[in-house]
C-alpha cells in the first residue's frame, strides 16, 4: 500500500480539479461518512488481540508518542498559520489536520523503513480511540476564537465514522480471523482503503474548487497553502524524531514516533472540513492528504536506503 497510496491520491485529486464530475456523486448522494467508515473499518479488521496487549506491556513509550502526536502537530499548525498569516478558512484547515489522529498509513511506513511496527500500531489504535474527543476539544481551542467550531458535531461525527467502525472490525476479526476467507478478505483490504481515500481527496477538491476560483488568487493561495503544509509535515517528522532522541528510544522506534508524529490522518480532516467549516478549509486538508502519502513514503525510503549504505560500509 505504502508504494501506491500517494499516486492514486494525486491522479484522483487531478482527475477532481479537470473533471469534477468523476466526483460530485460523493457529495450528492452523503457518501463521504460511509467511504471513511469503510476505510476505518478495514484498520478495525487488522488488529488483533496482539495488537492490544501491546497497549497493556508498553504503556509509557505509547503514551509519550500520543501526548507528542496531539500537542506537536496542533500547535506547530496553530503557530504556522499565524506565521504565514492565512486567513480563517484556511487556518482551521491546517489546525484541524493537526488535530486529527495518526493515519492508517503510518503502521505501512514503518514496516517500509525497519521501525518499531508493533509501537506504530499501539500509537494509532489510541490516538483513533481519543480523537472523537481531543480532536473537536484541540480544533475548539486553537481555532474557536476566529471561527464557529461545533465541537459536538465533530465528536458525534468522528465517533461514528472511525471508533465505531474500529470497534466492528475488531470484532470481525476476533471472530472470524483464524479462517482462510476472511484472510483473504484482509489481503484486499489496503487496495480498498486507497480506493476509498482516493474518493474522499477526489470529492473534497470538487467542493475546495469553486472557492478557489472565486478568490481571485487561486494560483497564490494554492502556493501558499503547499508550503504551509510541507512546513508543517516537516517539522512533525523533525520533533518527533527529536523526542524519540531525548527519551532515549533507540533507532526503530525514533523513525516510527517521527512518521506517526508526521502523518496524519488527513482524510479524516478533509472529510470534516466541509462538513462543519468553510469551502476553502478542505484545501489543507485535501493537500496533506495527498502530500503526507507522499512525504511518508520517502522518509521511509531514506531510511531503508541509510541502513543498506551502513551495512555496505560495515562490510
Amino acid at each position: 500500500m505504502g508504494h501506491y497510496t500517494s499516486a492514486v491520491v494525486i491522479l484522483a485529486a487531478i482527475i477532481a480539479a479537470f473533471f469534477p464530475l468523476t466526483f460530485t456523486w460523493v457529495k450528492d448522494f452523503g457518501l463521504a461518512n460511509i467511504i471513511l467508515g469503510i476505510i476505518m473499518l478495514t484498520m478495525g479488521c487488522t488488529l488483533s488481540t496482539d495488537d492490544f496487549r501491546i497497549l497493556l506491556h508498553r504503556p509509557l513509550d505509547i503514551l509519550l508518542g500520543t501526548l507528542a502526536q496531539f500537542t506537536v502537530m496542533p500547535f506547530v499548525a496553530y503557530g504556522l498559520s499565524r506565521l504565514f498569516q492565512l486567513s480563517p478558512e484556511l487556518s482551521v484547515g491546517i489546525i484541524l489536520v493537526g488535530c486529527c489522529p495518526g493515519g492508517v498509513s503510518s503502521n505501512i511506513m514503518s514496516f517500509l523503513c525497519k521501525g518499531d511496527v508493533a509501537f506504530s500500531v499501539g500509537m494509532t489504535t489510541v490516538s483513533t480511540l481519543l480523537a472523537p474527543v481531543v480532536t473537536p476539544m484541540l480544533v475548539y481551542w486553537l481555532a474557536g476564537e476566529e471561527i464557529a467550531v461545533d465541537a459536538w458535531g465533530m465528536f458525534q461525527n468522528i465517533l461514528v465514522v472511525t471508533l465505531l467502525p474500529v470497534a466492528v472490525g475488531c470484532l470481525f476479526n476476533y471472530l472470524f480471523g483464524r479462517r482462510q476467507n476472511f484472510r483473504d478478505i484482509q489481503s484486499c483490504m489496503p487496495g480498498i482503503s486507497v480506493f476509498c481515500l482516493a474518493l474522499i481527496v477526489g470529492n473534497a477538491v470538487c467542493a475546495a474548487m469553486p472557492n478557489l476560483r472565486l478568490a481571485g488568487n487561486g494560483f497564490a493561495l494554492l502556493g501558499l497553502t503547499l508550503a504551509v503544509v510541507f512546513c508543517h509535515n516537516t517539522l512533525g517528522y523533525a520533533l518527533g524524531y527529536l523526542i524519540g532522541k531525548v527519551f532515549g528510544f533507540n533507532t526503530a522506534k525514533r523513525r516510527t514516533i517521527s512518521i506517526e508524529v508526521g502523518m496524519q490522518n488527513a482524510g479524516l480532516a478533509t472529510n470534516l472540513a466541509p462538513q462543519f467549516f468553510d469551502p476553502l478549509a478542505v484545501i489543507p486538508c485535501a493537500i496533506s492528504c495527498a502530500y503526507h502519502s507522499i512525504s511518508g513514503t520517502i522518509l521511509a525510503n531514506l531510511f531503508a536506503l541509510y541502513d543498506r549504505r551502513k551495512a555496505n560500509v560495515e562490510q
